[in-house]
C-alpha cells in the first residue's frame, strides 16, 4: 500500500499570503492547490505563479467547476495547473468536456450524492475524487467518525483515488490507518501554523510511520 500525499490548499484572500504559505511549505508536500477562495478572490493567473514556483510539483485549480467544463479546463491547463475540480452535482457532460482539457479531474463530493453518479464518472474514465467535512459543517460540529470511513472505503472498492479532506489533523489521519487513501489535503492546519513547515512536516512523518507498518 502506498503512503499518502500530502496536499496543501491555499485558500487565502490575496495572493502575498498565499504565495507567503506555498513557500513556507512548498519543500514539505507533494501538491500544491490553488483553493477556490483564492482563485475567486485573486482569478486563475495565482495558478500560473504557483507553476512557477514549483515546476516539478503537481498544481491543483480548485474550481469547482459545475459549467463550462471546456472553456474552464483549457485556462486551468494554460495557466500550468495538472489537475481541477468539479462538483460532484456538475452534468457529467461537463466533467467529460473538462477532461479533455486537462490531465486530471477530481469531483469534489458536496451534501447528497450516489454510488451509482460515482460509477458513472469512473465509467467516464473520471477516478478520482475528493470526499470532504466542508467548513461549514465542521463549524457547526460535524466530526469525522465510522460514518466517512466507511464511504471512503466504499470509494477506494470501486476503483477511485480517494483525496480526504476538511480540518485535517494527526488524529483524523490516524483514523484511516490502512485505507489507501490517494491524498490527505490540508489548508490552515498546515498555513495557519506557528511553523507552517515544521506542522506539514509532522503530517508527512506520521503518514509515513502508519503506512509504513
Amino acid at each position: 500500500m502506498n503512503i499518502p500525499k500530502l496536499q496543501v490548499a491555499l485558500d487565502h484572500s490575496n495572493v502575498a499570503d498565499a504565495i507567503r504559505a506555498a513557500v513556507a511549505v512548498g519543500n514539505e508536500v507533494d501538491i500544491v492547490e490553488a483553493g477556490t477562495v483564492l482563485m475567486l478572490e485573486v482569478g486563475s493567473e495565482v495558478v500560473r505563479t504557483l507553476r512557477t514556483l514549483f515546476p516539478n510539483k503537481t498544481i491543483v485549480a480548485d474550481t469547482k467547476c459545475a459549467d463550462a467544463g471546456t472553456t474552464i479546463a483549457r485556462n486551468c491547463k494554460a495557466q500550468g495547473a495538472d489537475t481541477m475540480t468539479c462538483i460532484c452535482c456538475a452534468e457529467l457532460a461537463t466533467m467529460k468536456a473538462a477532461a479533455k482539457e486537462i490531465d486530471h479531474i477530481q469531483v469534489e463530493l458536496y451534501g447528497e450524492w450516489t454510488y451509482q453518479q460515482a460509477q458513472s464518472w469512473k465509467d467516464a474514465g473520471i477516478d478520482q475524487v475528493v470526499y470532504h467535512q466542508s467548513r461549514d459543517a465542521l463549524l457547526s460540529g460535524v466530526t469525522w467518525g465510522e460514518k466517512d470511513l466507511n464511504k471512503v472505503k466504499k470509494l477506494i472498492d470501486m476503483g477511485f483515488k480517494v483525496s480526504v479532506t476538511g480540518g485535517l489533523t494527526i488524529d483524523t489521519i490516524d483514523l484511516f490507518k490502512g485505507v489507501n487513501v490517494y491524498t490527505f489535503i490540508a489548508g490552515r492546519a498546515i498555513t495557519e501554523a506557528e511553523n507552517p513547515a515544521q506542522a506539514a512536516r509532522a503530517l508527512k512523518d506520521r503518514m509515513i510511520e502508519l503506512w509504513s507498518e
